[in-house]
């Protein structure tokens, strides 16, 4: 049989991804953990081009990468553009003879046309994004890329959400979907692994592509005190003026690690913030043992991977009291229902000593259970034997 006619490559999938936030974390670690179970994935990366450290992390990883210069399902200009992105990604996927699809947004699945199963995570999408954030009606650019996601979660052989908040909040915008849970996972070390970066980290393998952690400060120098908080800074439903607001009365440093623009044109004024910019893991790693709480004030985290890294690191949070964190961090956090609770509750954990459990909760959500639970979607639409 010619190569092209060939048949799918049994235990190879392809993975999309987007370099501009904490997907880029997710599937790396997926697909790494998919490799250490003998499952190949070829890494789609659409939106900006992935940065140099980025590009260093798939080397070191062992990963296979095509950067496909696509633009992402919410920075598509027009359902036109998001149709010939999703042709793109069929013709990869039957290009590369994959036995399945792992897309990292339902509207990417597009109406039709795949030659294989596919899986679909819903992260996020605009719609769930303003229903949290603003409320009303949906402005007319965002109602065009809502139909999109409605055709891809029907066209999706299954569906996963990152919580059961999230997967409840798709069900609301969107109706009766059916929608697997899949709680996102971290082996960021919980201490210093002495076999280094291939040792064993609680729950299995560590990520080869997010070092252990190597505390930069003394114990006393870290319980000092100083808050960070991280992610997509530019982002309105991350609320991160909130924590600008009170930077300026809390009496200890508020660093914020991220982007302050985003590729759709976004961007924030922090003034009274420590502005850490853009960090590579090794840079992430020591900004977690450099502080001793971790802040978010978000309106929508349908996970939060940057919560589960600084509970691992030992941090306390402090947390907007919204669904997806109290269903994940109940009992180990202390939450925030508004504005005017934060700056006592910044306080509070900046005097106290420990981390409120969270580390503890933070070891049940580890990769080996992330990728495990991923296979079984897979295999349960027959991609994978």
């Amino acid at each position: 049989m010619p190569d092209g006619l060939a048949g799918p490559k049994q235990g190879r999938v392809l993975m999309t991804t987007d370099a501009v936030g904490g997907v880029w974390r997710y599937t790396l670690d997926l697909a790494a953990g998919f490799a250490a179970r003998g499952i190949g994935t070829v890494l789609a990366a659409l939106g900006p081009s992935p940065g140099r450290s980025q590009l260093k992390e798939v080397r070191d990883a062992g990963l296979e990468l095509v950067e496909t210069g696509l633009a992402l399902d919410w920075t598509a200009d027009s359902p036109a553009e998001l149709a010939a992105v999703i042709g793109e990604l069929q013709a990869l996927a039957r290009g590369e003879r994959v036995a399945g699809v792992h897309l990292h947004a339902p509207a990417l699945a597009g109406p039709a046309g795949w030659a294989m199963p596919v899986v679909a995570v819903a992260h996020s999408c605009v719609a769930t994004w303003w229903r949290a954030v603003h409320g009303g009606a949906l402005p007319a650019d965002f109602r065009w890329r809502t139909e999109a996601t409605a055709a891809g979660l029907r066209t999706a052989d299954a569906v996963i959400a990152p919580s059961a908040a999230h997967a409840a909040a798709v069900r609301e915008v969107y109706g009766p979907v059916a929608v697997r849970v899949v709680w996102n996972g971290s082996d960021l070390a919980l201490e210093p692994s002495p076999a280094g970066r291939g040792g064993q980290g609680e729950g299995g393998p560590l990520s080869p592509t997010f070092p252990a952690l190597t505390p930069t400060l003394s114990r006393r120098e870290r319980e000092a005190g100083a808050v960070l908080t991280a992610g997509r800074l530019w982002d309105e439903g991350k609320n991160v003026s909130a924590l600008d607001r009170a930077a300026p009365f809390l009496g200890a440093p508020i660093r914020a690690a991220g982007p302050v623009r985003g590729p759709n044109g976004a961007a924030i004024d922090l003034p009274h913030l420590h502005l850490l910019g853009n960090l590579d893991p090794a840079g992430m790693a020591e900004a977690y043992t450099s502080a001793s709480v971790f802040a978010s004030m978000a309106r929508y985290e349908p996970f939060g991977l940057s919560v589960l890294e600084a509970a691992r690191a030992g941090m306390r949070l402090v947390l907007s009291d919204i669904p997806s964190f109290r269903e994940l961090w109940d009992g180990a956090a202390i939450f925030v229902r508004d504005e005017a609770e934060l700056l006592p509750a910044l306080r509070r954990a900046l005097d106290e000593t420990g981390n409120g459990g969270a580390q503890a909760r933070a070891a049940h959500y580890t990769m080996r259970a992330t990728v495990d639970d991923t296979l079984a979607v897979h295999r349960s639409v027959g991609a994978l034997a």
